[in-house]
């Protein structure tokens, strides 16, 4: 009896991290999927849906769509998330203390102006998304605010019928960033934004369609484990039987 009651117990601890380590349980982890509340416009860059450059008050979904070692690709949905409204190039920005809740800066405008987001950081982390201007927007923004703004040195198209568009997400993925200052003066990246340790950037660079969905389960996993557990339990059994 000694035998078989350890075999049951193993069975369920197995079960047990199956269920713990199903890949759906980890999916919002990476692609930081935060749903924000605006109060008022707030003006967003990046490649948006036509009439979309200023997003009304209301509740959004923010996702890291990809992510490499010195960019990220950002996309903003509407609350229920069928409807894509920008794909937006971003560079991590190292900060020294965490939060633990979502954190959104805006940059300062003129008075009746809508609020432009600036940088979006995740709760618990140390870095945030440091949003990428056109070079345009980004000039009048640099003065308006009196301080940095990254924008991208290629022209990309802002806006567009479909902002999940394979072209569109490609271009972002290459094309180059700079910092303008106030001043009007183009200067590297590095002199603006921190990037942060290797060790504290997702933990996967995958898409997120590439991520198994929500109903996925666990299920085949528990069964594996379990066969194995039932199949020790019977060679246990045969030995015994040998011995006595």
């Amino acid at each position: 009896m000694s035998i078989l009651r350890t075999v049951t117990t193993t069975v369920f601890s197995l079960a047990l991290m199956g269920a713990v380590f199903s890949p759906a349980v980890k999916a919002d982890e990476w692609n930081r999927k935060t749903v924000m509340t605006f109060s008022g416009p707030v003006e967003i860059p990046g490649v948006h849906l036509k009439g979309w450059g200023v997003l009304p008050a209301g509740t959004y979904v923010f996702k890291i769509m990809d992510s490499q070692s010195d960019r990220h690709i950002v996309q903003i949905f509407n609350q229920d998330e069928t409807q894509c409204y920008a794909t937006i190039l971003s560079i991590p920005n190292y900060r020294l203390h965490a939060t633990g809740k979502t954190v959104v800066t805006f940059r300062e405008r003129p008075a009746g102006e809508p609020e432009a987001i600036r940088a979006w950081f995740y709760p618990g982390t140390n870095w945030g998304e440091e949003l990428v201007y056109p070079k345009a927007r980004a000039v009048q923004l640099a003065v308006e605010a009196n301080t940095p703004i990254l924008f991208t040195t290629t022209e990309v198209p802002l806006e567009v019928e479909e902002p999940v568009a394979a072209p569109v997400i490609a271009q972002l993925k290459t094309v180059p960033v700079m910092a303008v200052q106030p001043s009007g003066e183009a200067v590297e990246t590095a002199a603006v934004v921190t990037p942060p340790p290797a060790a504290e950037l997702p933990l996967t660079t995958q898409p997120v369609a590439d991520v198994l969905p929500a109903t996925s389960s666990a299920l085949p996993l528990i069964a594996l484990f379990g066969l194995l557990a039932l199949g020790g339990a019977l060679g246990l059994r045969m030995v015994q039987k040998r011995v006595l």
